[in-house]
């Protein structure tokens, strides 16, 4: 089973910036494709953007396209979802998780919130 733990949300005002973390441990091995979800109050949960582990290749939903960029390190084994130009329907509670997602990995989450 893969655990994750996801960080570096926060409150940011329209056009403002956010790194998220996901670290990452346990049964990496069974890791093939990453991504970020997110799940707005009253809407289900969906993926935003996803990498491919091992070779890099990465997926965006049109709606944060050119301004989300995702990235992993492998040696730290951890995933990062840079967030440019944040707009208020970017709020959402944000995951981390495989593609297509492990049921048992689902983690807190961390809030981002874009409010002025």
């Amino acid at each position: 089973q893969v655990r994750l733990v996801e960080s570096g949300g926060g409150l940011v005002q329209p056009g403002g910036s956010l790194r998220l973390s996901c670290a990452i441990s346990g049964r990496t091995s069974t890791m093939y494709v990453m991504g970020w979800f997110r799940q707005a109050p009253g809407k289900d949960r969906e993926l935003v953007a996803a990498i491919t582990w091992s070779n890099q290749n990465t997926y965006y939903a049109d709606s944060v396209k050119n301004r989300f960029t995702i990235s992993r390190d492998v040696l730290r084994s951890t995933m990062y979802l840079d967030m440019y130009r944040l707009k208020p329907e970017d709020t959402a509670l944000y995951y981390c998780n495989t593609n297509p997602p492990t049921q048992s990995s689902w983690g807190q989450g961390t809030q981002v919130t874009v409010s002025s």
